[in-house]
């Protein structure tokens, strides 16, 4: 696997971490934000590249294989958001208008999921909305 390969499978896990921490913000990831997540997946962030991990799967499902396991060890959002918040300031290249927007829509739809947005949430979009502003 060489560099290029690596930031693109970096790019999708850290996105797993950032869904995570909206979806955990209120420390209970629902079975609905869940099922948001994975149709998005499947309906958007697959057509983004054909980059494919070591197993020959689409990268893009490293959203999912890393949002899962965050949710089974149930860490704390707050470093998983920081910890996407790190990859984006070191990698920005890779959010083009059109992948903040995914991103972005992506957040809104899960915290969304169920009952709508909790402050919780809210905190956590406002926060998404300043790294992407600056």
């Amino acid at each position: 696997m060489n560099a290029a390969q690596n930031i693109g499978i970096s790019f999708y896990q850290n996105l797993g971490k950032l869904f995570y921490a909206i979806a955990a913000s209120d420390k209970v990831v629902r079975e609905s934000e869940y099922t948001t997540l994975k149709k998005i997946v499947k309906s958007a962030w697959l057509d983004i590249d054909d980059l494919e991990d070591e197993f020959g799967a689409d990268a893009a499902f490293q959203i999912e294989i890393v949002f899962d396991w965050l949710d089974y060890k149930e860490l704390v959002a707050e470093d998983s958001f920081y910890e996407f918040e790190d990859f984006y300031l070191e990698n920005k290249s890779l959010f083009t208008d059109n992948v903040k927007k995914l991103v972005w829509n992506t957040s809104n739809s899960i915290a969304s999921a169920f009952s709508g947005k909790n402050k919780s949430e809210l905190m956590m979009l406002g926060k998404l909305r300043l790294i992407f502003e600056n």
